[in-house]
């Protein structure tokens, strides 16, 4: 199989894994390579996400490498499969590279836990309120643009609707139920649909109301997506430039602290939904 030019963001994982394996081991790559039994570009072409790899030869790599994880090597051995095409495929030629690699992300998570302070969870907005929102991206988005960022969230919130659905935390400053974008009537039927939201047993939804004197967080939206082992965590951030992706041991324990530290300040679902409640009723 020839190369990959644009290897996705869940290829470019399992390589970078299988680099750390060998660098764990004090390989080269030119003295794994010899013991593999293949050429050295092989090697650097697996490792930068380039080259499909099999379940059989991922397990290879790892006892090679003397890995004695196995729990991560078989995480990492269900991430193979080659080349395969997911939806989120189809938008490559029409979105940002993050957030089609954001939908392969949270299609594979084990869980999801998510923290921001100004916007809706974009997995809890509703079609009006996303459209309200892209209105405001600077530059301006065309309407085909809008569209296409409207379809692509609305087939990533299928996550928390298929028939074993993502557990999914999301930990929302009050801040972002008060924002009102696309007017009242849109803020209203937003705030609604998070309480039903909420409801389902999967999901939970906690407020961080003003004055929480141990908030913690810089208004940042935080999405933390856990793999099937803890090594394969992923942070995503929302910035100005779109999205970045953070996997460093370092970067996963500070991210889950702050995660952790504003799931607790927060309040607790039931008291969260009555805040909820209290804000649409008052609008």
């Amino acid at each position: 199989m020839p190369p990959s030019n644009t290897p996705t963001l869940r290829q470019q994982r399992l390589g970078a894994e299988l680099r750390k394996l060998r660098e764990r081991s004090g390989l080269t790559s030119t003295a794994a390579a010899g013991l593999l039994g293949v050429k050295q570009a092989q090697i650097s072409n697996i490792e930068s996400g380039r080259y499909a790899v099999s379940a059989d030869r991922v397990r290879t790599f790892a006892r090679t490498y003397s890995c004695a994880d196995a729990a991560l090597v078989e995480a990492l051995a269900a991430m193979t499969g080659g080349r395969r095409r997911g939806w989120w495929d189809e938008y490559r030629s029409h979105l940002p590279a993050g957030l089609v690699d954001l939908a392969e992300l949270e299609h594979y998570a084990a869980r999801l836990r998510v923290a921001l302070v100004i916007h809706i969870p974009a997995l809890l907005q509703t079609t009006d309120h996303a459209r309200a929102l892209f209105r405001t991206v600077f530059p301006p988005l065309r309407q085909y643009e809008i569209e296409h960022r409207l379809t692509h969230r609305v087939k990533r919130q299928g996550i928390l609707h298929k028939a074993a659905p993502t557990p999914y935390t999301a930990t929302v400053h009050e801040a972002a139920l008060r924002m009102g974008f696309g007017g009242r009537d849109v803020a209203i039927a937003q705030l609604k649909h998070l309480l039903e939201m909420s409801e389902l047993p999967h999901v939970t939804i906690r407020v961080l109301p003003f004055g929480e004197a141990n908030f913690h967080g810089t208004g940042q939206g935080i999405d933390y997506v856990a793999g099937a082992v803890p090594q394969l965590d992923t942070v995503q951030l929302d910035t100005h430039h779109g999205c970045e992706f953070l996997d460093g041991e370092a970067q996963l324990t500070k991210y889950r602290s702050v995660v952790n530290h504003m799931e607790a300040s927060a309040l607790d679902p039931e008291a969260s939904r009555n805040l909820i409640h209290s804000i649409a009723r008052d609008l």
